[in-house]
Parts: structure tokens; sequence; C-alpha cells
């Protein structure tokens, strides 16, 4: 039985099915509505950061696309993507720390929480958010910042869902950054791991050109 032959071109793209892609999608969601509610539209920080979320996702979904022919290319786009969520956090932890708002700790056990939730999508979020208002909205969590705003229709995939305090809203974004960067991270480990292994598009032709000079 012959082994099966090397393609010039192997199997790309599939970007939808990556977890890194659907939480970073998340991510976007979110970060249109946390900043249609609590980021002035007229401010350069409300584009920056839709900018930051958007480029997360569409980094991924083009370097998984540009994989075909260049695992070069695929490792640039996919450290973009990170680089873009690495900028969106700051952006996160300076809303809170210029409002006087906590950033959670690491073991706080709502991290965890929200997490273990797996939540699919903005509204998803949402609901979680609106949850531990009711838990902990009068027990001082927010101080003067507590409020309820009318959440804004950003994506097909958000209904008209009441917000919660700042505070909350903007960790829950922090925290589904950290798992998105999480997960780049690994990515970009294998993705290096295997350039090194099996180089780029040059030597997959030549390799692919050699064998099919030795079965002719």
């Amino acid at each position: 039985m012959k082994p099966e032959k090397e393609p010039l071109i192997p199997k790309h793209g599939g970007y939808r099915r990556l977890r890194s892609f659907q939480v970073a999608q998340l991510v976007y969601d979110v970060t249109v509505r946390f900043c249609d509610q609590y980021i002035d539209r007229r401010s350069r920080t409300h584009d920056q950061m839709v900018q930051a979320a958007r480029s997360g996702v569409q980094n991924i979904a083009e370097g998984s696309q540009a994989a075909g022919t260049s695992k070069k290319t695929e490792l640039k786009l996919t450290n973009v993507a990170r680089a873009s969520l690495e900028e969106l956090r700051l952006d996160y932890e300076d809303f809170l720390r210029q409002r006087g708002l906590p950033l959670w700790d690491r073991n706080d056990p709502r991290r965890a929480e929200l997490i273990a939730r797996r939540c699919a999508t903005a509204d998803a979020v949402a609901e979680w958010v609106r949850e531990n208002h009711g838990l902990h909205g009068r027990d001082g969590l927010s101080g003067p910042n507590e409020q309820l705003v009318k959440s804004t229709t950003s994506t097909k995939s958000m209904k008209s869902t009441p917000s919660t305090f700042p505070e909350l809203a903007a960790n829950a974004a922090l925290i589904l950054i950290a798992v998105a960067c999480s997960l780049l991270d690994r990515q970009l480990t294998a993705q290096a791991a295997a350039f090194e292994r099996e180089g780029g598009f040059t030597e997959r032709l030549y390799r692919v050109r050699k064998n099919s000079r030795k079965g002719d």
C-alpha cells in the first residue's frame, strides 16, 4: 500500500471550530455592548476598544485561512490577535482604575463561576452579570456607581436585556479576555512547534515536488 501523498496545500481554515475564535468573538460582542453602555460613543476609547476586540476575532480567522500557504503568516496573525486582546485588557483595567472600581483577584470565586458557565453569547454573560447584581448589588460592591442601564442591541445575537454595575460588566469581560488569551498562547505554541517541525510552504513545495519525481 502506497503511503498517502503529502498535499501541497494542507487542510486549513475551520477557524469557527476553534475555541479561541469562539471566545474572542464573545469578547467582541460583550465589548460592543459594554462600550455602548458605559463609554461615550464620541470618545476615541469607545472606538479603540471595539476595534481591538474586533481585531482579536478577525486576525484569528485570517491567520487560520492563510495557514494553507503560509504558516509564518498564520503565526504572525495569531500573535496580532493575542496582542489586540492584551490591549483590550488594559483598556478594561484602566476603566476600573479610573473609576475607583475593584479589579477582581485571580482567586475571586466569581471568575471560576463565569468560566464554568461557558457562556456562548453576550446575552448569557449579561444574565450571569444580572444574577450577580441580584446577589451582591446591595452589598456595596459598586458603591456610588450602582445603576441599571438598558442594554442596547449591538449584534443580532443580543436581545434587549438589563445590565448591571460597570464593575461587574468590566470584570466579566476581563475574565473572558483571560480565557481567550490563554487559548491563544497555547495555539501559538502549537503553531510554532508545527512550523519548526514541518517548515513553511517553500519546504513543503520542495518535498512534494521531490516525492512526485520519485513516483514518476
